[in-house]
């Protein structure tokens, strides 16, 4: 069989249109023995560089191509359908300048031409054609669409006119037949064209998948594109099975009677020879002092600054740190990288920008260190240098920064500034169907229930790179549900198709890409919401040898930067926040206590508990926690602060590693200790321990074994027992799994500390400072005021004459609101009011308020009321609103009458600063329920107090808040007490009522479903401001918050009393029962010591805290341990537990 060339494909890279995956589609062409293959995706060059390298991998010659939107009429002309004038062109890349002219169309199709597609034009074509082949394109090309019109002579023209900027040695004109009667008819008139002008025919298909079965996929997928059903009628979708990867003899039956057609794909294949160059670097220029280079200039600013961080102190230590750290990074090429990054750090802070401690393994750098650019001494702390960067495994090195959230951009605006624009940009990243949303988006397009399909998602294990095939073997229920039931067979099936596929692209939160030349050297463009991004993802453009930074944006910072500027003015204390010592008092007894809700990193409610038993006393422990709390470590978490304690002997594996491991109470918990230990024990240099650290969390069998008979050669030679040196090395294989970065660690450890120490000296400025930063979100700042009440400071409602924009310290233990949290007032508004205020003094009256401040229209001054702003003024709110407009029509004269000149500011002030002389109406004040009602429309949340204040009992009745269910696990069983809010209700299919219920608490609130069982039953109790209680059972979606299903509600006082008779004649019966129940214990028999088992169970009993101990027995070590958890003993707890294990499995006695 004759060879063939594909030379018309899309990839999945084609987003939401292409279904053909780039190792699939190349390991086809391969078994077709295919020798090379194209990529054309729709506009855009996404997948270029993962097609190169499978095809290289896989043996076959890459092509390099795009089929671009091409605009007939200009790719300025911007008007009409986004479905008409514009057609398709294929251009493959010969050579390098055609890889460059083709990144440059596809460039500007974006930044010139972008109308719905990116676009190009002729003009464009004609300026970079150099280097490109052209295929004349599907039937959506310009010159199908005229052939199609009968306008022949016009395409005659066309086709002169694409002669005259590609030649006729790279024009041809593409034959397609997916057995359409249009496109036999079309091929009939290129072929006359073919003969009539001598151009070239070439035959492709046009490939949007690569088997035939996977047309129903890939129907789906258009469908998910366009958010339509597949049973719907009206809707696009491709006529038939055709349009995927055939081999030579199915194009042969197409084109039998044009063999030459076919032939022409080797042709231009041969044609084609472009490679990617991966082996050079394109770091920018820095501009260097005269008679410097790069590492002479490093080196000084190195030196100048180790005088800073360390004064007189410098050892020799020190000196030979740096001489090693700055060898190594001349030798490896990487001096101008780390002055191009001293260089935006020092403008950041010399223009007052707060720039984060470190990130990631940098902070092990004394360079970094001496250069500002990390802010923890890497020797105090035994940060290591190799585990940033080895000499003996080169890469570039990764350095992240933090900046202050709302000034990054004015760092990454200095870096367009310093290099130029054309040669910086923002990295593209792409959102991908994981498994369990590519279940829900197929079940969408097949519609399917949505119970169904979110059943299915649910029993898809949520776990990291996590794939259906994988959970069909974990879950029974899921792979039975797929042998047993044929829909959920299909939705299955076809999610596994698309599964991993990417959907959509959007902006990395940080990447930055600075170039050597301009960027379209290297690497397309495109324009998006954030401005110009790269067309190729971040791990791509390292790869090419482009200067990648990442610039992140972290609100901690913001809140730091915010709490040192009030604390300068409410105490006149200048907190040198950076050069703290790490020893306060006040700090570390605050961390103990675990009040550390708004402490970066420490307060989430499972860490503040861990916090509690930890009680940390020494930085070190700070470290620690943040590199221990987390999925697998955690259960080191009970020995840690057992040996902490002294409870239990520090055990070593070895005593000659007792000074590494002596920090962690013998635990490896950071991956540095990981390779001291190799170093001290098998004589490995720190870059070979670093090689080692990484071939164990790789699990490359071969790697790894080579790697073990190394280390216990190396073990033997220095005096350890063979058995010994296996035992050492296994522990280090354990500890592997989850040693963490520990320069990381103490990177955000110093962030932690910092705040920390805020909040527990300065705890009034700490916490104004985070209501600001959260003024975004009403739910964080409900949060955070309650965390204010529990700290003995309060916070006060919005005050006409006394807020500002943002949260303010208005005396020792009192914050003001700030009056940007106030919905519908704007910064112009409140910059106003502040003027005036401080211009002409504070406002009397409500009439002295509308006459100064004129431009407060309706909707602004009714939620200023709503507020509780005026209340100094008048705090009858029911009569501000009743007067609303009167109120709005008295500004609006004054305003008119100021824009006349018809009255002086003077004459108003004289006229209505004293006197109420507008004729309000006379209504009562509002209820304390009311005006709770009305604060919660203008601010989101309760501010003066809230409707279960109450009714606080509720809560010693096992009754949960809405923060403690984010804790829970999904499908418990809760009680919840809160207010409703709002009640939705709608008819099922089956013309029932039900409803979906917004119930909210002083914290948050959370949607309860309220089936027609439920709602015949509870109908009464569903009225807007009622208090209830709800019991039903937790729902948890990934996208989501928590929901509940209801099973029963109460009204709040029914509730009470029904408990209150319950406790009452309970009280004997538990009193007899007492001594009994404290003796109880649960027994758990686990077959193995299994992490994920023991995970599990823990979340189990973590929802159920009490007095009885829990007993877990080991059948394999055939011993017993105790738990750290104590439970109470209901049926709910110990039915969870039978229905987990087994019933045999799970004992009380």
């Amino acid at each position: 069989m004759s060879e063939f060339v594909h030379l018309h494909v899309h990839t999945e890279y084609s987003l939401l249109d292409g279904a053909a995956k780039i190792k699939d589609i190349v390991s086809k062409a391969r078994e077709f023995n295919m020798p090379a293959m194209a990529i054309t995706d729709h506009g855009v060059m996404y997948g270029v560089i993962e097609f190169y390298k499978e095809c290289k991998k896989q043996g076959i010659k890459p092509i390099i191509g795009c089929e671009v939107y091409i605009s007939p009429q200009g790719r300025k002309h911007k008007k009409g359908k986004p479905s008409e004038g514009t057609n398709h062109l294929v251009l493959l890349a010969k050579d390098e300048t055609g890889y460059k002219n083709l990144m440059n169309l596809v460039t500007l199709g974006f930044t010139e031409g972008f109308y719905y597609k990116p676009r190009v034009d002729m003009e464009l074509l004609e300026k970079y054609s150099q280097g490109l082949i052209c295929l004349t394109g599907c039937l959506a090309g310009e010159l199908p669409q005229l052939l199609m019109q009968k306008r022949i002579e016009e395409a005659e023209e066309l086709c002169k006119r694409y002669l005259s900027i590609f030649k006729r040695e790279d024009l041809y004109l593409e034959l397609q037949d997916h057995g359409l009667i249009e496109q036999r008819e079309v091929n009939s008139q290129l072929i006359k064209l073919s003969q009539k002008l001598d151009i070239k025919l070439v035959a492709t298909n046009d490939i949007h998948y690569t088997d035939s079965n996977h047309h129903y996929p890939h129907d789906v997928l258009l469908c998910i594109q366009t958010a339509n059903k597949v049973h719907e009628q009206d809707r696009m979708s491709f006529p038939n099975n055709e349009f995927y990867l055939k081999n030579r003899q199915e194009m042969e039956e197409k084109f039998k009677h044009l063999p030459k057609a076919l032939d022409n794909t080797l042709e231009i294949a041969d044609k084609c020879n472009f490679e990617f160059d991966f082996s050079s670097t394109h770091m920018p220029n820095y501009p260097l002092p005269p008679g410097k280079t790069t590492h002479e200039h490093l080196t000084d600013l190195c030196e100048d600054g180790l005088k800073k961080c360390y004064g007189d102190n410098i050892t020799e230590e020190v000196k030979d740190r740096l001489k090693y750290e700055l060898d190594v990074i001349n030798t490896m090429g990487y001096s101008g990288y780390f002055l191009i990054t001293w260089d935006f750090i020092n403008y950041a802070r010399k223009n007052n920008i707060l720039v984060g401690p470190g990130r990631g393994s940098a902070a092990g750098s004394l360079v970094a260190y001496s250069l500002g650019i990390t802010n923890i001494d890497p020797l105090r702390y035994d940060l290591l240098f190799e585990r940033f960067l080895n000499p003996e495994r080169v890469t570039m090195p990764d350095i992240d920064i933090d900046f202050c959230y709302e000034r990054r951009e004015e760092v990454i605006e200095y870096v367009v500034e310093k290099y130029g624009e054309e040669r910086v940009a923002q990295i593209i990243t792409f959102g991908t169907m994981a498994a369990r949303a590519v279940v829900r988006d197929v079940g969408r397009a097949l519609g399917m229930p949505y119970g169904v399909v979110d059943k299915i998602a649910k029993l898809i294990p949520f776990e990291l790179n996590m794939t259906i095939e994988k959970a069909l073997k974990m879950e029974k229920r899921l792979e039975d549900l797929y042998q047993q039931d044929e829909d959920v067979k299909q939705l299955i099936d076809v999610s596994k198709t698309l599964e991993g596929m990417p959907r959509h692209s959007s902006t990395h939160a940080a990447g930055v890409v600075i170039s050597k030349e301009p960027l379209t050297e290297y690497v397309p463009l495109q324009t998006s919401e954030h401005g110009v991004v790269t067309q190729f993802p971040m791990n791509t453009l390292e790869e090419l040898g482009l200067l990648k930074m990442d610039f992140l944006g972290l609100r901690t910072l913001t809140i730091i930067n915010e709490a040192v500027k009030i604390i300068q003015k409410t105490k006149k204390v200048d907190i040198d926040i950076e050069n703290l010592s790490f020893d306060d008092p006040n700090t570390y007894e605050l961390i103990s206590q675990g009040k550390t809700l708004g402490i970066f990193q420490l307060e989430s409610s499972g860490m503040r508990s861990v916090l509690r038993e930890l009680k940390p006393s020494k930085f070190e422990d700070i470290i620690a926690v943040l590199a221990l709390y987390r999925p697998g470590p955690m259960e080191q978490i009970p020995k840690f602060i057992k040996s902490k304690h002294k409870e239990i002997p520090v055990t070593y594996p070895h005593k000659k590693v007792e000074s590494i491991l002596e920090e962690t109470y013998g635990i490896m918990v950071y991956q540095e200790q990981i390779m001291r230990v190799a170093s001290e024990l098998a004589g490995f240099s720190l870059g070979e321990s670093d090689i080692l650290r990484r071939a164990m969390g790789k699990k490359k069998r071969d790697v790894l074994a080579e790697q073990e008979k190394k280390f216990i050669d190396g073990c033997v030679k220095n005096g350890l027992a063979q058995n010994k040196a296996k035992e050492v090395y296994d522990l280090i294989v354990k500890f592997a799994d989850y040693g963490f970065n520990k320069a990381h660690a103490a990177a955000y450890a110093v962030l932690a500390y910092q705040t920390s120490y805020l909040k527990a000296n300065y705890p009034t400025e700490f916490l104004a400072a985070m209501l600001t930063g959260a003024m975004a979100s009403s739910e964080k700042v409900a949060l955070y005021i309650h965390d204010c009440k529990e700290l003995g400071v309060e916070v006060l409602p919005p005050d006409i004459n006394e807020s500002l924009k943002n949260f303010t310290v208005v005396d020792d233990k009192k914050i003001r609101f700030g009056m940007l949290a106030i919905k519908n007032v704007g910064g112009a508004v409140i910059d106003n009011i502040i003027y005036e205020r401080e211009q002409n003094g504070t406002f009397q009256s409500m009439e002295d308020f509308c006459s100064r401040i004129t431009n407060c229209n309706r909707r602004v001054l009714e939620s200023l009321i709503k507020a509780g702003a005026f209340d100094s003024i008048n705090d009858n709110r029911a009569q501000l609103l009743a007067s609303i407009d009167v109120l709005v029509t008295f500004s609006q004269m004054i305003k008119s009458q100021k824009e006349s000149g018809q009255m002086s500011m003077f004459e108003l002030m004289d006229d209505f600063s004293n006197n109420e002389s507008l004729s309000l109406e006379e209504v009562p004040p509002f209820s304390s329920k009311d005006k709770l009602q009305l604060e919660k429309e203008a601010l989101g949340m309760y501010i003066s107090g809230h409707p279960l204040d109450e009714h606080k009992k509720i809560y010693t009745l096992g009754v949960k808040n809405t923060l403690e269910l984010q804790d829970m696990k999904d499908n418990s069983t809760v009680l919840v007490a809160g207010v409703i809010s709002n009640v939705k209700k709608i008819m099922t299919k089956n013309n029932k009522p039900m409803a979906f219920v917004s119930l909210e608490d002083v914290f948050t609130e959370v949607e309860v479903i309220v089936f027609n069982d439920s709602y015949e039953k509870n109908q009464a109790q569903l009225e807007s401001d009622q208090p209830i209680v709800v019991e039903g059972k937790l729902s948890f979606k990934e996208e989501e918050g928590a929901k509940i299903l209801c099973q029963k509600i109460w009204n709040m006082d029914e509730y009470l009393n029904l408990t209150s008779n319950k406790v009452n004649k309970q009280k004997n019966f538990v009193a007899k029962t007492k001594e009994k129940k404290q003796q109880e214990k649960v027994y758990i028999r686990l077959s193995k010591m299994d992490k994920q088992t023991f995970e599990m169970v823990n979340r189990l009993l973590d929802v159920s805290p009490g007095d009885h101990p829990v007993i877990y027995y080991i059948e394999t070590e055939k011993k017993t341990i105790q738990s750290k958890y104590n439970v109470s003993i209901d049926d709910n707890i110990i039915d969870g537990l039978r229905e987990f294990l087994g019933k045999e499995n799970v004992k009380v006695k």
